[in-house]
């Protein structure tokens, strides 16, 4: 009972001390308006601190190149018109199932790979994240990742300096926004790229990369720990069974649009998706994604 107890005040101390310390980084950030000031919430201030390791000047460091980066790539006023066409073959998606958890899941596929510009690939990814976000339930900041590795070849690869430049958006810019990243069954051919890129990543997002090959036990005893097998896709070991329609997809987002728009309090005519292209501006029909695993 005592160590029950003591526990609890211990608990109570370092919450208290969190609380501070996000107050504390809230104040050196000075006065903010508009999106930053939008986008500086608590729990974000939270993660950012977590990603230092509760250092407020580093966090506040992170944090600023953040603010700048917001305001000049403007992940939040990306739409799916824009980078429909990077997403025809369904080479990132999100799923219309949860983990156990609750968290959004997004499932990518690069040997799916339909286009040679970085540039879009990343501006297709970083609109899919916002759009994890956006969907997250009321209490959970956090999103899963299911990579299949199905039909990966030299020609569909991604560049490292193209990883790179993702893993850095990832851990600059979204910290603490990935759950976990399960890599299922990746091939030989993958092997060499991860022994680069693992580099690229810090540790605590490497402590998040999880392999997974169905013949292991162990690690797929990991991944339905995660997930439910009767959601799971059969390309991952699961039950379900995974077809990606761009069309519905593309309505589904546009749809989003809208939320992030009434979100972030900017106008944005919502505009009919046919085949992932804009036609006329006519609002679209919702789409309701399956509810989260029980």
């Amino acid at each position: 009972m005592f160590r029950r107890k003591h526990s609890q005040n211990h608990q109570e101390n370092d919450s208290l001390q969190q609380d501070a310390k996000v107050s504390e980084l809230k104040a050196a950030l000075g006065p903010l308006s508009g999106r930053s000031l939008q986008y500086c919430t608590d729990a974000c201030l939270r993660r950012y601190l977590v990603a230092r390791n509760w250092n407020v000047d580093k966090s506040k460091k992170m944090l600023e190149e953040t603010l700048k980066w917001r305001s000049t790539y403007k992940p939040e006023e990306i739409r799916w018109h824009e980078v429909a066409h990077e997403g025809e073959t369904g080479k990132v998606s999100r799923a219309n199932f949860h983990d156990r958890l609750g968290r959004t899941v997004l499932i990518m596929r690069p040997g799916m790979q339909n286009t040679n510009s970085p540039e879009n690939n990343i501006r297709h990814l970083v609109y899919l994240i916002e759009n994890a976000i956006l969907n997250l339930p009321e209490g959970q900041e956090q999103m899963a990742w299911l990579i299949d590795f199905t039909g990966l070849s030299l020609s569909t690869s991604i560049s490292v300096k193209t990883a790179r430049d993702i893993i850095n958006i990832l851990q600059n810019h979204y910290p603490e926004r990935l759950g976990i990243a399960f890599l299922y069954n990746p091939p030989r051919i993958f092997e060499a790229f991860w022994k680069v890129v693992k580099y690229f990543l810090d540790p605590k997002t490497f402590q998040k990369v999880k392999f997974v090959y169905p013949k292991n036990k162990d690690s797929v005893e990991l991944m339905r720990s995660f997930f439910d097998v009767e959601n799971l896709p059969s390309e991952f070991g699961g039950k379900a069974t995974l077809k990606y329609d761009h069309e519905e997809f593309s309505r589904m987002m546009a749809q989003d649009d809208v939320k992030a728009a009434n979100f972030w309090g900017f106008d944005s005519k919502p505009c009919h998706v046919t085949n992932g292209y804009s036609g006329a501006e006519v609002a679209p029909e919702a789409v309701p994604l399956a509810p989260p695993a029980s």
